[in-house]
């Protein structure tokens, strides 16, 4: 199987597909369409997997419409997109946002970045530490504006949290954290309640058992999605 490529009916027998899973999990899409994802073993436990990047253009474009509804009454001013692969969606939530441009910070330090404006973050998928750095000549787009952070996945909370810090570096709260993917509820523990985190769709934490993978009951958050009678 090829994965995001194309979205699907649901199953017939239920939307959540309790399992069994062996090799994909179908995360449901808020138009009630399913997505089948690649499942990753960790041993003792098993996520859904989004690679944003190998993704179809209309996979894309659908799950930055829902991001983009699902953030809409926040007002947000400025999209900064995470990289590498929240800057998938960040620049096609911003335009649908009805925003001329989006603030990009980078892995790599050009000449005149400063050091003020880096901060270090690890990954489930990147365990090895690398630094966030923000441009400072594009500062003053965020300055006194309503900031909505992106990324592609939440899944420990890494990478947001990083963000996070690199706009607290910059002088900026933002409005709210707004992904394409929780995965799972091991980034809510750390995560400050005083910034709403969104989502287009939810999928869990999943345990082994004989014959393949099952979801871990209350491990996905769809609370933060967007609901059905608000989908495109």
């Amino acid at each position: 199987m090829e994965f995001w490529q194309r979205f699907e009916a649901p199953p017939a027998e239920s939307r959540t597909a309790p399992g069994p899973h062996t090799a994909s999990y179908p995360a449901t899409m808020p138009d009630g369409s399913v997505l089948p994802l690649p499942l990753r073993d960790f041993g003792d436990f098993g996520v859904a997997g989004l690679i944003a990047n190998q993704a179809s253009f209309p996979v894309v474009r659908a799950l930055s419409g829902w991001m983009a509804d699902a953030a809409r009454p926040w007002g947000a001013e400025i999209v900064v997109g995470l990289p590498s692969l929240g800057q998938v969606f960040a620049p096609m939530v911003a335009e649908a946002l009805g925003h001329p441009n989006w603030v990009a910070p980078g892995w790599s330090r050009k000449r005149w970045y400063e050091d003020r404006l880096s901060v270090p973050v690890h990954s489930i998928t990147s365990p090895a530490e690398r630094r966030l750095w923000l441009d400072p000549r594009i500062i003053h787009r965020l300055e006194g504006k309503r900031v909505l952070l992106v990324d592609d996945v939440v899944s420990t909370g890494a990478s947001a949290l990083a963000g996070l810090a690199l706009l607290k570096a910059a002088g900026v709260t933002p409005v709210g954290m707004l992904v394409a993917m929780a995965q799972g509820n091991r980034w809510q523990a750390s995560w400050p309640g005083a910034i709403p985190v969104r989502a287009a769709f939810a999928t869990p934490i999943l345990r082994p058992m004989h014959g393949g993978w099952v979801p871990e009951p209350g491990t996905a958050p769809h609370a933060i999605c967007l609901p059905l009678d608000h989908a495109a």
